[in-house]
């Protein structure tokens, strides 16, 4: 039975995936470290700062300190407060199948972008006050494909809605990205995802693969438990 409904937020709510990616090679360029677009779609897309600056200057041999890490996370997220607010862009479908579903089911946002990102575009979309519970970057100690930000969103609904004992296996996700699926799957919770960043064949693991939210109704998410979730 489902009891709660989990978005991502970057190419979910806003086509911003792009954007992160322009900023993620920016940051880099600035300490001669190249990042191709087919990479970032590869491997990296989805990953919070941390993961992603981690994982890129690992593959070309580099071990940077924490607090090296931390400026390059800072620098990036100057340059996307910047430019976000001309660039952003609301995806099709978004308001309206968030106000249809936080009539029936309690809403959490569960993303790998820092707090005030999230809150930038969740704020520019008008959807704020639909999210009962909004879990960041700084949140988890591990980022996706880890399911930590998904089960803490889910942590966070039972606070605040402790009558509805809400399980994982009880929670939809909504996702865009690799990464966010294998973190869905692997915190035990079904998936629909939307083919705004890859192609619905690299989605197929996905109970449902959707174009745009505007294909998808509350009562096709209900019935998607009337099956078990398939197995990570």
């Amino acid at each position: 039975m489902l009891k709660a409904v989990l978005f991502d937020c970057d190419g979910v709510i806003a086509d911003s995936e792009h954007l992160h990616f322009s900023l993620f090679q920016r940051v880099l360029s600035g300490i001669g470290v190249p990042l191709s677009q087919k990479d970032y779609l590869e491997k990296y897309l989805a990953m919070d700062d941390k993961g992603c600056f981690r994982a890129v200057l690992a593959a070309h041999g580099r071990s940077p300190s924490g607090g090296e890490i931390q400026a390059l996370i800072e620098t990036k997220s100057v340059l996307y407060k910047k430019t976000a607010a001309e660039n952003l862009v609301i995806l099709p479908g978004v308001v309206e199948f968030v106000m249809a579903v936080s009539q029936k089911f309690p809403l959490a946002m569960a993303s790998g972008a820092l707090r005030d990102e999230v809150r930038l575009v969740i704020n520019a979309a008008g959807i704020a006050h639909y999210f009962d519970a909004v879990v960041a970057a700084e949140d988890v100690a591990r980022g996706k494909p880890a399911p930590d930000a998904y089960l803490k969103a889910v942590e966070e609904l039972n606070k605040i809605h402790p009558k509805l004992h809400i399980k994982p296996e009880e929670c939809l996700v909504v996702e865009d990205s690799k990464h966010g699926l294998l973190s869905a799957r692997a915190a035990g919770m079904k998936c629909v995802a939307v083919t705004t960043s890859y192609a619905a064949e690299e989605l197929a693991a996905a109970d449902r693969v959707v174009p745009v939210l505007t294909a998808v109704r509350v009562k096709d998410l209900e019935a998607l438990f009337s099956a078990p979730v398939t197995p990570s």
